[in-house]
């Protein structure tokens, strides 16, 4: 098995200022053609801290993929770090100020002396052009082993892997194992009674397929994986544990897709030809912002409504001022009347309504923390349910999220 290591480069990452969402993208994509990961690590820009963690991953992995420190500002220091480890000094790459060029030329941009600096390049490395940013990627091979820096930016760093680097390392390294993965989303169990139904069928599985589990607020993503030396042999005990997997669940597997919910609802949406609109109350904008993040939502997305108060909710939604009185707005008439009034008003096939208490003050020993009305629209179908998401403001705005995609994608299926 090719052992691969990530090391991510930034004091940012380390005082939570920015996440590190590079770490598992390139996880995955080197997964699917055959490498593993064995360890992640995160330094600052510290030099000392820096070349250890070379040290360490070199000694350990065949593959070291590192990303950050490559900038023109002072701090980023991994260039200078590289040619030092290397024993190298830096060049100049005509290439790579070709590309700045290009880059700044299309933006309307003029390149300053600092990034300038970037067309310099360690004389020991093998330079990617990166057609996305001012800083190329740098591939160093030591002792049949390699190391490859990236810009930290994760559009630049993408690119580069999607583009180049992948492709190079299966052309480098031959592939001695194979990986395969098959994921369900599943719905209606809690982790520990889903594990408690899969006990037999766990204990059953071969020793080189496992199962893991991965709650994600009121669904869980189940993901069989095998490992084998023969792809073929390997393909049908995956085919084998996977009908096994599906008969023991049966009708809580929600999807078979490896995305996310609003990934496949956007999907089926597309698919059917319809439209989306989206009335928000104790959620504030969440399910518009999930719903958006999916690239080509545009097609099925019309718009939200996001109807705090009372006001916007029977100037905008129509919803009956008697009924707010009666009810309360954190009921079912009124989210119903919510789901019903986003799909006129923005005149669409679907809708979507929610309208709780996200808290942590407002509840009542009627209505308490956690309290949400969830209502979903297919054309003149319409259903509403009541929710109680325990007291996590940010769990609750997050599960209602994903119950009210949910509720909608089972009623247009």
């Amino acid at each position: 098995m090719i052992n691969v290591e990530i090391i991510t480069i930034g004091d940012e990452l380390l005082i939570g200022q920015v996440i590190d969402t590079n770490s598992a993208w390139m996880a995955q994509a080197l997964n699917k053609i055959g490498f593993e990961v064995k360890n992640m690590v995160t330094v600052g820009d510290n030099e000392k801290d820096i070349e250890k963690a070379f040290d360490r991953a070199l000694l350990r992995s065949s593959i070291v993929l590192v990303t950050g420190g490559i900038g023109p500002t002072k701090d980023d220091i991994t260039k200078k770090i590289l040619c030092k480890y290397f024993d190298c000094s830096l060049r100049f790459d005509g290439e790579v100020l070709k590309n700045m060029e290009e880059l700044f030329t299309r933006s309307g941009r003029e390149i300053n002396p600092l990034t300038y600096g970037q067309a310099y390049v360690p004389d020991a490395s093998t330079v990617i052009q990166n057609k996305l940013g001012t800083a190329p990627a740098t591939w160093f091979e030591c002792d049949g082993k390699v190391l490859i820096s990236m810009p930290g930016v994760p559009s630049e760093m993408k690119w580069l892997m999607e583009n180049e680097i992948l492709s190079r390392l299966k052309a480098t390294f031959k592939q001695d194992l194979y990986i395969q993965h098959k994921t369900y989303w599943v719905e209606g169990y809690t982790e520990s009674a889903l594990a408690m139904h899969l006990d037999e069928f766990e204990k059953d599985l071969p020793g080189n397929i496992h199962l893991a589990y991965l709650p994600d607020l009121g669904l869980i993503r189940l993901r069989l994986t095998g490992k084998d030396e023969n792809e073929q042999a390997l393909s049908e005990a995956m085919q084998t544990q996977a009908a096994k997997l599906q008969a023991a669940i049966g009708e809580k597997i929600l999807t078979e897709e490896d995305k996310p919910i609003e990934s496949v609802l956007g999907k089926l949406l597309t698919q059917k030809s319809l439209t989306l609109g989206i009335a928000e109350s104790c959620t504030g904008g969440n399910i518009a912002h999930t719903l958006t993040t999916v690239p080509g939502s545009s097609q099925y997305f019309n718009g939200a409504i996001i109807a705090y108060s009372n006001e916007v909710k029977i100037s905008l939604l129509k919803v009956s001022p008697a009924d707010l009185d009666k009810e309360g707005a954190v009921s079912e008439t009124v989210v119903t009347q919510m789901a019903q009034g986003v799909q006129t008003a923005l005149r669409t096939d679907c809708s979507i309504a929610t309208s709780g208490i996200a808290g942590p003050d407002g509840g009542t020993a009627e209505k308490p923390t956690g309290t949400v009305y969830i209502a979903v629209a297919y054309r003149d179908k319409i259903i509403s349910q009541k929710f109680s998401f325990g007291f996590s403001r940010e769990q609750i705005i997050q599960r209602a999220t994903n119950a009210a995609l949910l509720m909608l994608y089972k009623l247009i299926k």
